[in-house]
């Protein structure tokens, strides 16, 4: 799988003795894959920023004297987001009231190490930082989990658990939105993988910018880096010199992200518009008339949002308290019922559920 560094981007991009394309004046320091224009450094700072200052006003991401959360993990994205969310809400007067909001999943070597970037970047960015943890949350970490369930379908505990976590902390921080570094890379990623799986629900939203809050009582996301490339991100870290933790997560290379992440590089190497292409795709979707989908509500359990009885966090953890993990993997929904009425379930069943192929 190809990941981008910022040494492998600079020996692609940066070394040019040619004028800056901008201002005509300084020398380019870099080719913006995104344009192919060649800028030096306060250039590129401008029409990154510039660009994400669009999208924001475009699509009415925010409004005056709302307190916004900002995801914070330590990683490149949100190192980015959250440096350049303070950036423009201070030159362009948004009025907003930002706060870092991370989630602690339980990763030795790794989410721990990653936290300790997040706790320098709230001294840097003298924002206040909330952490909450899959341990406090939940009764368990990702290692414990990783030992019950294996490595294969670790990553569908992490996300969905993850989801529900920065809801929860932002419903305790009180904040009006949430907003995530999801950049172009990491949205065509997704329409990629829900075009493979088959899951028209999940296309037809997943390319929205924003969430909304209408009827469901959920907090709204949204996402301010939709359109910026990752490796811009990268370039723009680097020329800032942006306090950023760089390490993938350990329990993740098996993840169907990463199938889904290396095909697109495939076709961006061949086609460079095709992050772009792909989410325009997603964007135009339109299902046919007729056609079945999921009604949200609310989890009996947890009041959550969910389709079914049960929200999918609260099936996941049924089947590892239980010690039946396969019970929050494929389809089960028939034995939502009796979860729901703590009513035990038969040999047959059990033994279904603990023949788990992970």
């Amino acid at each position: 799988m190809k990941l981008w560094t910022s040494r492998s981007l600079l020996l692609r991009f940066v070394i040019m003795p040619v004028q800056c394309s901008n201002c005509e004046q300084k020398r380019a320091v870099l080719k913006r894959p995104k344009t192919g224009h060649s800028l030096c450094k306060d250039c590129f700072f401008w029409a990154f920023e510039e660009e994400i200052h669009q999208t924001i006003t475009s699509a009415g991401l925010f409004n005056r004297g709302e307190t916004v959360a900002i995801g914070a993990s330590g990683g490149k994205d949100s190192t980015v987001l959250a440096h350049v969310m303070k950036l423009l809400n201070e030159r362009y007067d948004y009025g907003l009231k930002l706060l870092l909001l991370s989630v602690d999943e339980g990763i030795t070597g790794y989410r721990d190490d990653s936290l300790e970037t997040v706790k320098r970047n709230q001294q840097q960015y003298e924002l206040p930082l909330k952490i909450v943890s899959y341990e406090e949350l939940y009764g368990w970490t990702m290692d414990a989990i990783v030992k019950q369930v294996g490595l294969k379908n670790n990553c569908t505990f992490c996300g969905v658990f993850r989801r529900q976590a920065l809801d929860r902390g932002a419903m305790m921080l009180n904040v009006d939105k949430i907003c995530t570094g999801h950049n172009a890379d990491d949205v065509a990623e997704t329409v990629l993988m829900n075009v493979l799986r088959g899951d028209i629900a999940r296309l037809r939203r997943c390319t929205a910018i924003s969430t909304s809050s209408e009827g469901d009582g959920a907090i709204p996301r949204c996402k301010p880096l939709k359109y910026a490339y990752e490796k811009e991100i990268v370039l723009y870290a680097y020329f800032k010199k942006l306090d950023y933790f760089s390490t993938e997560c350990i329990y993740s290379p098996n993840a169907y992200r990463g199938h889904a992440r290396a095909f697109l590089k495939d076709l961006e190497s061949v086609r460079p518009s095709a992050i772009i292409d792909v989410i325009h795709s997603g964007e135009t979707l339109s299902v046919k008339e007729g056609v079945k989908m999921p009604v949200q509500g609310t989890c009996s359990r947890c009041g959550y949002i969910s389709s079914q009885a049960l929200c999918k966090s609260c099936v996941l953890l049924e089947g590892l308290n239980r010690g039946l993990p396969k019970l929050g993997i494929g389809k089960h929904h028939r034995l939502h019922g009796k979860i729901l009425a703590q009513e035990p379930l038969t040999e047959q069943e059990e033994r279904k559920l603990k023949a788990v192929d992970f």
